[in-house]
């Protein structure tokens, strides 16, 4: 009933899970909310849960994906780590973790990496094409940007991803650029003007749809003018962004190029959500994503297992208010974080 080469929380993607949720405009191809319902209908509350979970197992050491697929249904799986491993290998993993997900709930998973380019680039053995920055993309014409994104989506396809955790969205429009941490200090952006990065935006994401590979656009509202890391620090805040700020231009971009998933930034937005971090924020989940902006998709955690910027609450808290908030999967990158996150 589902297209190959979706994952298990594709399903959710067309499934209200909470009051302020909205069936998805980018659903699974071939998939209907009634189809989705049916199959949900027929999990346990164990499975139903695996499927808001992403949860990291090392690229390398694949085998560690399988014992929590059995036992916490997990339906989303993130390769972790840097791998020199060829596609035909990977593609040995990816269909592994398939083989376990169809035995434990009798749907695929979803199996997402980080193929930004640059320093983030999980997959970079034989038959992966080493991807340049976001920086260096950006300066490419629409049409190369096209053709690159393509031949390198084509790769991820083969080896079996059917998620990819890019392209960053941010805008850093803080000079100079290294004094953002998250995203200029990398060459994660592809430009610090938002009206140039938008249709970028919107060429990757196409062109990662056209070889049946998920883009996530990352990390709303926007880390551009941050100048400390939410991964490492609690300081992580953006005082400019209001709901009409231009660097959400990017996302919207994207959104209408069709990107599956909307990566959630753990800072602070004090003129957006004064009480709350983004990702656990309904004003910046629901009313600004879903309502204003219109996403339809999957919204997604960043790493919530250490980011220092959650530090106040607890493991099971930063998960729960994040489903409360309008989420939909819960991102770490720890494999030990699967039991509490499910038990929770």
């Amino acid at each position: 009933m589902l297209a190959r080469g979706y994952g298990a929380a594709s399903l959710f993607a067309l499934l209200p899970l909470t009051g302020a949720y909205a069936p998805a405009a980018q659903a699974a191809p071939g998939a209907s909310a009634g189809c989705a319902a049916t199959i949900v209908r027929s999990f346990d509350l164990r499975a139903r849960v695996g499927q808001l979970l992403l949860v990291g197992v090392p690229v390398d050491a694949p085998a560690s994906a399988l014992p929590i697929i059995s036992m916490y249904r997990v339906g989303s799986v993130l390769l972790t780590g840097r791998s020199y491993r060829s596609v035909r290998s990977i593609r040995q993993t990816t269909d592994a973790i398939q083989r376990a997900a169809l035995s434990a709930t009798g749907v695929g998973a979803e199996v997402a990496v980080d193929q930004e380019g640059g320093l983030v680039q999980t997959l970079r053995g034989p038959g992966f094409t080493r991807v340049p920055t976001a920086q260096r993309q950006g300066e490419l014409t629409p049409a190369a940007l096209r053709a690159q994104t393509t031949s390198w989506a084509a790769q991820l396809r083969a080896a079996g991803i059917t998620l990819d955790l890019a392209p960053v969205a941010d805008t850093v429009s803080i000079s100079p650029p290294s004094a953002n941490p998250p995203v200029g200090a990398l060459h994660r952006g592809y430009g610090d003007d938002p009206a140039a990065v938008a249709p970028d935006i919107g060429v990757v994401v196409a062109a990662l749809r056209t070889q049946q590979v998920g883009a996530t656009l990352k990390h709303f509202p926007g880390l551009g003018r941050v100048r400390y890391n939410p991964d490492v620090s609690t300081a992580a805040s953006d005082r400019v962004a209001t709901a009409a700020d231009p660097n959400l231009a990017p996302f919207g971009a994207g959104i209408r190029a069709g990107a599956s998933a909307v990566m959630m930034s753990s800072a602070r937005y004090p003129q957006l959500d004064p009480a709350q971090p983004a990702v656990v924020s309904a004003r910046i989940v629901t009313d600004l994503l879903q309502q204003q902006l219109g996403f339809r998709g999957l919204v997604v955690t960043d790493d919530i297992g250490a980011a220092a910027a959650l530090r106040d609450m607890t493991l099971a808290q930063r998960a729960i208010r994040f489903i409360e908030a309008g989420g939909q999967l819960v991102l770490t990158v720890r494999t030990g974080d699967a039991g509490p996150l499910s038990r929770a």
